[in-house]
């Protein structure tokens, strides 16, 4: 129930979860790690966006700067220019979409642009970022990019040598600096009565010779062979162990998102032993899900003082962000802990390395099968929207699961009109054929009514009606029936077919309780709705005042004198 009374409020668009949405991914990046660049060219990018959403996708995410371990900054004007006319292509097609930035330039710029949505993989730690989304009502995505363990600590390797040479230049070190100390006793008895400073000369081996104030210097004694060999060994391994000793520090760079993805990255490569052995296969849960959520309710609050409403912030533990596999595996095992905090909660483990360590799966394309696995998990937990790259899979995924997992009938209207052959008898058949429909039912129809042929006005007056229904499938798999039925009737969507021209039977799904959608092949709420006569009088005998309705879910309604297809008549009922 707490799942179904969310909703995320996204500039025009309002979304509900009385299903998981889906996000896909798209990167108009050259070096992304899962796609290796397939979209980076903008062209490229549009259209595989909207496949995506003709595949089942509720929201394109957009994103010009891959943050994969090791990543390498891009500019924020070079990330504008890859993003911004794939998110104005997009957004003009209805799609909701989403700029996966952490730079406020480029975040101001595709709002513009037409995005809906602001994912900001540093977790609104920006004042700049948190000012901007402030004055603005685009929805926002809180994700942590943090460790949630310290930094492992790098320390020099000291291979210990027990080899004669050495033992033999262990050796030499205690002798040359047992020499050294008796030497300086009466130079530094010398130099104390006359007052003057004392300088050293430094012999092979590392034995210090003082020098007297004045005077022939004391001869020193000629070493033998043996203390020479043992002199050389000393001077060959000294400087190794103090180089082992003082590493040279490696210098941080400015970019704090780039340094934390390359120490994950060594903290996932690097192989540590270690004598410390766990006693359980996970570490404890209480420390890393102190920092994760406490993270996200400070950032969310920080969004809600600034004058963010809370039913525009989504949350996102960041998976693989300063995460090591175990630590992954924790936060999503407390997904349900996440989502009780109220915000909707985001699952974006798709193709990541964690993924792929509990699958045995090394390549990052081929994770999808694990990736559905995870999320299928994280959604029986709580999670609201799963981002993913294999749109297509998931989303059949998906549907295949909710149709046996979560009986949800849901209404719907379509609009029926036919002025081919006999057409209230095409309409009647069209009805018995919508019943049969698997997880849906006919629940009421208007009358039929005659219109005035809208668009293409050379050709005969159309027969016109609605029908609701209920049903538990979702848009696109409905869509697909819906057109099956077309065909079965003689409706020829053929490219020699006059666009808006006669036709047998037209099906036109209008709205879909709880559903928005953008596409080229489906607009949920139907785009055209608002100026068509011909189905908002049908409609009047479903709804009160279907005008005021489709206004209150964004669509624009013309006054009557101002629409199309005018209704001329009424041929009956159904």
């Amino acid at each position: 129930m707490a799942n179904d009374s969310k909703t995320w409020r996204c500039g025009k668009y309002e979304l509900s979860f009385d299903r998981p949405r889906i996000m896909g991914v798209l990167n108009v990046t050259p070096d992304s790690f899962s796609d290796g660049g397939e979209h980076f060219d903008p062209d490229a990018a549009i259209e595989y966006g909207l496949a995506m959403l003709d595949a089942g996708a509720d929201i394109i995410d957009v994103g010009g700067e891959s943050t994969r371990p090791g990543f390498t900054p891009v500019n924020p004007d070079e990330e504008a220019r890859r993003v911004l006319p794939v998110v104005r292509a997009l957004a003009k097609e209805g799609a909701i979409v989403s700029i996966d930035t952490r730079h406020v330039a480029v975040a101001k710029a595709a709002v513009r642009c037409g995005a809906s949505i602001v994912n900001d993989v540093t977790g609104f730690t920006d004042p700049k970022m948190v000012e901007f989304v402030a004055t603005s009502t685009c929805g926002v995505i809180v994700m942590h990019a943090g460790e949630v363990a310290a930094p492992t600590r790098t320390h020099a390797t000291v291979q210990l040598d027990t080899s004669a040479a050495a033992f033999v230049a262990e050796k030499a070190r205690e002798a040359a600096a047992e020499a050294a100390r008796e030497a300086e006793k009466p130079a530094r008895r010398r130099g104390k009565l006359l007052g003057e400073p004392k300088t050293e000369a430094k012999l092979p081996g590392g034995v210090v010779q003082p020098s007297l104030p004045f005077g022939d210097p004391e001869p020193a004694p000629e070493p033998t062979d043996e203390q020479k060999q043992e002199a050389s060994a000393a001077e060959q391994v000294a400087p190794v162990a103090e180089a082992a000793a003082n590493p040279e520090p490696v210098p941080e760079p400015n970019d704090h998102l780039a340094a934390m993805m390359r120490r994950s990255a060594r903290r996932e490569e690097a192989y540590v032993p270690t004598s410390q052995l766990r006693r359980f296969t996970l570490p404890d849960s209480a420390p890393i899900m102190r920092r994760v959520m406490g993270f996200l309710s400070d950032q969310a609050r920080t969004l809600i003082h600034a004058g963010v409403s809370r039913d525009r912030i989504c949350i996102d533990p960041g998976p693989g962000f300063g995460k090591t596999a175990n630590e992954d595996i924790v936060i999503q095992r407390e997904t349900a802990k996440m989502a009780s905090l109220g915000y909707p909660l985001m699952c974006a483990v798709s193709r990541k390395r964690f993924v792929g360590a509990v699958s045995g799966v090394t390549e990052a394309a081929a994770r999808d099968a694990a990736t559905f696995g995870v999320c299928l998990g994280a959604i029986q937990a709580g999670a609201n929207v799963v981002r993913v790259h294999d749109v297509t899979g998931f989303a059949q995924f998906l549907n295949g699961y909710w149709a046996v997992a979560k009986p949800q009938p849901r209404r719907a209207f379509v609009a029926v009109g036919s002025n081919l052959g006999h057409r209230c008898d095409n309409i009647r058949a069209a009805r018995d054929m919508i019943a049969e429909i698997p997880l849906t039912c006919v629940s009421n129809c208007s009358r039929i009514y005659e219109s005035e042929p809208a668009y293409e006005t050379r050709q005969d007056a159309f027969a016109n009606a609605v029908i609701e229904i209920k049903t538990e499938l979702a848009p696109l798999v409905l869509l697909d029936e819906l057109m099956k039925i077309e065909v079965e009737l003689g409706r020829d969507r053929s490219k020699k077919a006059k666009v808006n021209g006669p036709r047998t039977i037209d099906l036109d799904l209008l709205w879909m309780d709880g559903e928005i959608h953008g596409g080229k092949k489906l607009r949920l709420p139907h785009p055209l709705i608002g100026e068509r006569d011909f189905v908002l009088v049908p409609l009047e005998d479903l709804m009160h005042d279907p005008a005021r309705f489709f206004r209150y879910n964004g669509v624009e309604v013309k006054e009557p004198e101002d629409r199309v297809g005018h209704i001329v008549g009424e041929l009956g009922r159904m």
